[in-house]
This record gives C-alpha cells, sequence and structure tokens, in this order.
C-alpha cells in the first residue's frame, strides 16, 4: 500500500465520493428502457446493472491510462489541484440529478480536472491534442453515432417483425433488452469505473506516492468498481424517469435497438481509450430508437433542455473547479472551507431533493410528480413520421378515437320524446 498523506487522503475519499454519484446519475444509461418497458423490476434492473459495472471495471485500463497520463502534465498537478477538481464534478452531477437531466458525469469530471489545472499551472498544463482526439470528438460522434444505429436497428426489428406473433416477439425483445441492458452495464464499467481509477492513480503520482506512468493499483481498480456499483445499486431514479419516459415511450423492440447500439459504440470506445460519455452515448441512442418506429414522437422540451446541460456541463465544472483551487492555493485551512462547502451543498442538494421523492415505487407511474407531460410532435418528428404510412392497426386504433362526425337531424324522424 503507498504511504497516504492527510491530503491524499481526502483526494481519495472524495474521488470515490465522487465515483459514487457517477453510479447513481448514470443507472438510467443501463437500465431506463429496461425499466419502462417492463422488462425488469426497477430494483432487480439496478442490482443487475451494479454488480455488471463492478465486472467490467476489471476489463480494461485504457481510459484511466488517458486520464493519469494524457490529459493534463502529471509534474504540474498537486492533489490539492484534484481535489478541487473532483469537487466541480461532485457538485455538477449533484445540481443535474435533482432536476433529473441526464448530464455527463464524464465531462463533469474532466472539466473540473481542466478548470482546476488551468488555474493552478496555466493552460499549458492541459494537453490540447488529447482533449480534442479522446473527450471532445467522441463527444460529438458518439451520440450521433448511436442514434443512427440505433434509428437503422429499430426500424429493421420493426421490418424482420412484422408478420411474427406480438406476444411471442415481445417476450423475445424483452429478454434480448435484459441481455443487452446487461452490456451496457458492463461497457459502463469498462469507462466510467475508469476514470475515477485515473483520478486516483493521479493524485497518487502528484502525491508521490506512485511513480510516473504507472497503471492503477489492484486496490484502486477495486475501490473504484465497488464505489461506481453502490452508487449504481442505489439508482438514480429521476435521471431514470427521463431517459424511460421523459424522451420518448419505448416498445421492446425499440428499447433492445437503443441499447445494443450504445453498448456496441461504448465497448469499442473504452477499447480505443477514449474517455467517452456513456451518457451522451445512451441518449442519443434512446433518441434515435424513438425515431425508428414510425409514428414513434421524441420530446424534444426535454431533449433541448438535455442538450443545454451537455453544453454547460465542461465549462460549469471548470468554472466550480477552478474557484475551488483558489481557495485551496489559501493554505490547509482554504481546502477545509473547500471541504465544508461540498459536505454543505450535498446536504442542501440532497433536502430539496426531498420535497418530490422519485424512487423505485413510482419511477415509471405517469401521475407522480415530475412525471412528464405529452407533447405534440415536434417539426422533427412530423418529418420522420412522413416517410412512410403508419403500420397496420395504427389507422384503425386512430379512427377509433376519432369523434363521430357531426349529422343534421331528420325533421321527419321521431323524437326521443316521442318513441314508445
Amino acid at each position: 500500500m503507498e504511504s497516504f498523506s492527510l491530503i491524499l487522503a481526502i483526494v481519495v475519499v472524495t474521488a470515490l465520493a465522487f465515483d459514487f454519484t457517477n453510479g447513481f446519475h448514470d443507472t438510467a444509461n443501463a437500465m431506463a428502457t429496461t425499466i419502462s418497458t417492463g422488462a425488469l423490476k426497477p430494483k432487480v434492473a439496478v442490482a443487475m446493472s451494479a454488480v455488471l459495472n463492478l465486472v467490467g471495471a476489471f476489463l480494461s485500463v485504457e481510459v484511466a491510462n488517458t486520464i493519469s497520463k494524457g490529459l493534463v502534465d502529471e509534474t504540474g498537478i498537486r492533489p490539492e489541484v484534484i481535489f478541487a477538481a473532483l469537487v466541480g464534478a461532485i457538485l455538477w452531477n449533484l445540481l443535474t440529478w435533482l432536476v433529473g437531466l441526464p448530464s455527463s458525469s464524464s465531462h463533469a469530471l474532466l472539466g473540473g480536472l481542466i478548470g482546476a489545472a488551468v488555474a493552478s499551472a496555466g493552460i499549458g498544463a492541459v494537453n490540447g491534442d488529447v482533449l480534442v482526439t479522446k473527450v471532445l470528438l467522441p463527444a460529438i460522434a458518439a451520440p450521433i453515432v448511436a442514434g443512427v444505429a440505433a434509428m437503422l436497428a429499430s426500424r429493421l426489428t420493426y421490418t424482420l417483425g412484422r408478420k411474427a406473433d406480438g406476444k411471442a416477439a415481445a417476450k423475445g425483445y424483452r429478454a434480448g433488452q435484459i441481455a443487452s441492458a446487461g452490456l451496457v452495464s458492463l461497457a459502463h464499467g469498462t469507462n466510467d469505473a475508469q476514470k475515477t481509477m485515473g483520478i486516483i492513480t493521479l493524485a497518487l503520482i502528484a502525491g508521490g506516492s506512485l511513480a510516473p506512468d504507472s497503471d492503477p493499483p489492484v486496490w484502486v481498480i477495486l475501490s473504484a468498481g465497488l464505489a461506481i456499483a453502490l452508487g449504481t445499486y442505489l439508482g438514480g431514479w429521476r435521471i431514470i424517469r427521463t431517459m424511460g419516459k421523459g424522451l420518448t415511450d419505448l416498445q421492446p423492440q425499440q428499447g433492445f435497438a437503443a441499447q445494443t447500439s450504445a453498448a456496441t459504440v461504448i465497448l469499442a470506445s473504452s477499447h480505443l481509450g477514449f474517455s467517452l460519455s456513456t451518457t451522451h452515448s445512451v441518449s442519443g441512442a434512446v433518441m434515435g430508437a424513438g425515431l425508428g418506429r414510425k409514428g414513434g414522437v421524441v420530446r424534444w422540451s426535454t431533449a433541448t433542455r438535455m442538450f443545454v446541460a451537455w453544453g454547460l456541463t465542461l465549462p460549469a465544472a471548470a468554472v466550480v473547479a477552478a474557484l475551488a483551487e483558489w481557495i485551496c492555493r489559501l493554505g490547509d485551512w482554504g481546502t477545509a472551507l473547500v471541504a465544508v462547502i461540498l459536505i454543505a451543498s450535498s446536504f442542501a442538494i440532497w433536502r430539496i431533493s426531498r420535497r418530490e421523492v422519485v424512487d423505485h415505487t413510482n419511477v415509471v407511474d405517469d401521475d407522480t410528480v415530475g412525471a412528464q407531460e405529452p407533447e405534440p410532435a415536434g417539426v422533427v418528428t412530423t418529418a420522420m413520421a412522413a416517410v412512410s404510412p403508419p403500420p397496420a392497426g395504427v389507422t384503425e386504433d386512430l379512427a377509433a378515437t376519432l369523434p363521430a362526425p357531426a349529422t343534421t337531424p331528420d325533421p321527419k324522424a321521431p323524437s326521443a320524446a316521442t318513441t314508445v
């Protein structure tokens, strides 16, 4: 075990606290569609996701190495800088969780690290090439690729299953959803758990407890995997509601297509060492799957709020982290003050969240507080739905819901009052 200073111990504990928030913030990535379509019960779904997140944490260290060795200059980083980065990431995670927005925990962490590093050592402390090629470009490409893949996969499944027995097909797709949700959870462990491993490894290097260019020790891998698994098990129910019901209403075929597409993108990115946002990938896949069903509706008001949160995540976390680093620079009492602010702010956010409780008992209940109201189809949805006629049965169902046409009464016909 490496020798520890007090500040290094604080950084490790704070990093694991971030990993915990990452777990419950990103549970929706793997399980929202599975829960919303009824393929799994909420508590069973999050338990399964927690176990597979832990397993995924041991499968690769490529993303951890991107953060600990490539994004910032290790020689100019002090443990206090990493502590400030984690403060910015945790506060942004908690704020977006409070309002139920699936923002990127990955980008919150990277934004915090960049902001604190720049505040401490200047802009030269950030490796611009790594930032662009392994963070920013994947952030743009991942939701687009996953969305297009999910849309095409949804259309293909409906085409291939057109003649299949409805109940048998639905049962098969629910089984496929469970398998694909497990794959997303495994992929999440290989990508997001590693970000905390990378941060802890960077802190150990900065504190002199590890040699430069070291891989994450086994205890770091294990502790990061356990922290994200515990957070996943507790479940980020507010974000699960947004992902499962707020963006679009998914059928089992769409849920299977969305999760399979997202898992493929995440696993490929983990293999290449890209610090990808699993939130972006899954959100893009969910929207793509929503557009893949004829007549499907994506709630663009919710999607717009989500896009705004995505754009704000990295700079907002960077600003908070830079402020925290400036306070930490004042000495031990400054670091203590930042820790007190973090704890007090986290407690305040939790207290506010208790005013409108969302948990496993009401996460899929449309009548509970915070449920999304139906939204009329927007321009994009209308255009996508117009390219082909609705599937068999939809026209008849729609006709059945329309009021009967008004008729002019026949003056010669006997009135109800005179009919015997």
